[in-house]
């Protein structure tokens, strides 16, 4: 079984690659999905969260505050890495679950979505290869305020708070440049990479 961590920054297609590894047939553990559940209503990380940093982090409905969260780690230094040592744990023990559910399965290539790959050492050893999709920083800024409304200030953040440019593409193994428009183009070369895996 190959083991693939799939990475990239915001608005670089990421998600994209993902959905079409899955399409194809690999068996996608999204570690993003994995940890907004832990952060979700009375999610398994939420307890520890208000007792760390209050229960004014917590909505009414029993989930993180997300914009308040936000705030607090562009602002305060070390909530971050907090608020990481809350929910990397948790999001670990979920991503060997469901690699064992799909080794048991049968399965050829396990992808594994994580926003962070780069950032954290320990996802390092847990692939065989790293495939980065890249695309330049005035493309991330652009999808994502079509997509979401923030604006170019507040991207340009969360840009700055993940891995740089340069340390993800030096961390690859693999690269799909994904800075046109052509999802068709980003298609065929997943599927080119599919085959090579063994899809």
């Amino acid at each position: 079984m190959v083991r693939l961590g799939l990475t990239g920054g915001i608005g670089s297609g990421k998600s994209t690659v993902a959905s079409e590894f899955r399409r194809l047939g690999a068996h996608v553990i999204d570690a993003d999905a994995i940890s907004r559940a832990t952060t979700a209503a009375h999610g398994a990380a939420i307890e520890a969260i208000q007792n760390t940093f209050g229960p004014q982090f917590i909505t009414p409905d029993g989930a993180l505050d997300r914009d308040r969260m936000r705030q607090a780690t562009f602002s305060e230094p070390g909530v971050r890495a907090r608020l990481e040592a809350i929910i990397h744990p948790l999001v670990g023990r979920e991503t060997a679950r469901q690699e064992a559910e799909a080794l048991a399965q049968g399965a050829s290539i396990v992808v594994f979505d994580v926003p962070l790959l780069v950032e954290s050492k320990r996802w390092r050893q847990r692939v065989d290869l790293v495939l980065v999709v890249d695309c330049p920083p005035e493309v991330q800024i652009a999808r994502v305020q079509s997509r979401s409304g923030l604006d170019a200030d507040a991207i340009a953040r969360i840009i700055a708070s993940q891995a740089p440019r340069d340390l993800r593409l030096r961390a690859a193994d693999v690269v799909i440049f994904n800075g046109g428009d052509s999802l068709d183009a980003l298609t065929r070369e997943v599927t080119i990479l599919a085959t090579r895996f063994g899809l």
